[in-house]
């Protein structure tokens, strides 16, 4: 008996487990129906929540009373892509609520409302356009150089050779009147000999002929740059001096010497060069669009990078008439005292000109503009979170990050000074979607949700 039970228990054990099988399966099977008709359904290239009874055909959202007092509805976007707009409530591409775009947001074709919280995280920030005096100043650099005016060079008119160097240096100072060196030449010997002639043979002759005779002569040694106390020490002794002494012309410092003891100098040859320091000029370097603010006799400051802290006043004294070929600016002249000599030849310094326009003029914030090239953009607040691109005209840059605006702008108005940027984005997005609208190119969120499922099909 034990042997037959055997095989019936194994049997009833089957069956056991099969029908288990089954109704697991059942369930599974009507878990997955429920889940389909309550839970998420595909829609369009997204996904839906929630039943379909009673649900609108395209979308679950439904309009508050908040969402009415904000005016008609002009289209449906997608929140994770601008672009993707639709005609009606729906599901974008990524299965999210479509947000509806009210047309009091579009107050103008380009004009972009913003929420005040918005506003707060775009970090937006405005600035008032005022009037003001138009004040520019020019900062540039430029090089000192020797007043000219002030210069003198020390050549001669016959050659010889230098016997006696009395300035063996460049850099050295003289004053006006000292020797700088003596020179033996054999045409001013005999110029000396022809000068006691003429004076001895006046003393003879005692007529005309002996006085146009010495003075002839003398005219000769003058042309010849001996002065007039040579001649007449020459003429009280009676002897012709082997040399003769060259002077210096003016007091300053020597800035170019040609001249060794006992070299033979040609007649024409610069010997010496010696400047005046007491002035001095700075040729600074302004650019071409720069030159209207420049005029003679303007006020100039400059500082030197080896005296720090301390500025140096000057006047413009000069705008030369032409640029320079390779740089393509101007250079100007600026005077500047050097009573103590601490403005050197060839050192560069940092100059400013502080200039002005005549009268008053409409002023904004550079960082206001956004410039393109080919147009000029400021945003203006219109209040309530409203901001209006406008093109304006603008005028020279100002002192203190200011700009002067010709056309475009009020005084009072407000102006966006940071932040301006992602509005010109908003702006032109806003402006291209409503070009679609009016070329009819706006999607239809159920044609996209049977284009979907024709292309899987």
């Amino acid at each position: 008996m034990k042997a037959n039970e055997q095989p019936e228990k194994s049997g009833s054990t089957l069956r056991i487990v099969f029908l288990t099988v089954i109704l697991t399966l059942l369930l599974a099977g009507g878990t997955a129906y429920l889940m389909g008709y309550l839970g998420p359904r595909k829609h369009g290239k997204g996904i839906v929540e929630g039943p379909q009874s009673g649900e609108h055909p395209q979308g679950t959202r439904e309009m508050s009373s908040s969402d009415t007092k904000k005016g008609k509805i002009l289209y449906w976007r997608a929140p994770m892509n601008p672009t993707e707009i639709y005609d009606k409530p729906g599901k974008s591409a990524m299965g999210m609520d479509l947000v509806p775009v009210y047309e009091d947001e579009m107050t103008g074709q380009e004009a972009v409302k913003i929420d005040p919280v918005i506003q707060q995280n775009m970090g937006i920030r405005l600035a008032e356009v005022t009037r003001g005096p138009l004040i520019h100043t020019i900062r540039t650099y430029g090089h000192i150089t020797p007043d000219e005016t002030l210069t003198a060079q020390v050549n001669l008119k016959t050659s010889g050779w230098i016997e006696k160097l009395f300035v063996d240096f460049t850099g050295k100072y003289v004053k006006k009147g000292e020797p700088l060196f003596e020179i033996y030449s054999p045409d001013l010997v005999a110029a000396q000999e022809e000068y006691l002639v003429a004076h001895r043979a006046l003393k003879r002759m005692r007529g005309g002929t002996g006085r146009d005779l010495l003075t002839s002569s003398k005219r000769r040694l003058l042309h010849f740059d001996v002065p007039e106390s040579e001649i007449e020490a020459i003429e009280k002794s009676g002897k012709v001096k082997k040399t003769l002494m060259i002077r210096s012309p003016l007091s300053g410092f020597v800035i170019d010497r040609r001249a060794e003891e006992g070299a033979y100098i040609k007649a024409g040859t610069k010997v010496f060069r010696i400047a005046d320091l007491s002035r001095v000029w700075v040729d600074a370097h302004i650019y071409e669009y720069e030159l209207s603010w420049i005029a003679k006799g303007q006020q100039a400051e400059m500082t030197l990078p080896y005296l720090p802290g301390r500025t140096f006043g000057g006047t413009v004294a000069y705008v030369y008439p032409y640029l320079q070929p390779k740089t393509r600016d101007l250079i100007i002249r600026i005077e500047f005292q050097n009573p103590e000599m601490a403005l050197k030849p060839e050192m560069y310094a940092d100059v400013s000109i502080k200039a002005a326009l005549k009268g008053e003029g409409l002023m904004v914030p550079s960082e206001a503009v956004i410039r393109s090239g080919q147009r000029n953009v400021v945003f203006v607040s219109m209040g309530e979170g409203k901001f209006v691109p406008r093109d304006v005209l603008l005028g020279p840059s100002l002192d203190h990050g200011q700009v002067q605006v010709l056309v475009g702008l009020m005084v009072g108005e407000e102006v966006v000074v940071s932040g301006q940027f992602l509005l010109d984005s908003e702006s032109n997005l806003k402006e291209a979607v409503r070009k679609m609208l009016d070329a009819g190119l706006v999607k239809s969120a159920k044609k996209e949700e049977e284009d979907f499922f024709g292309d899987m099909e």
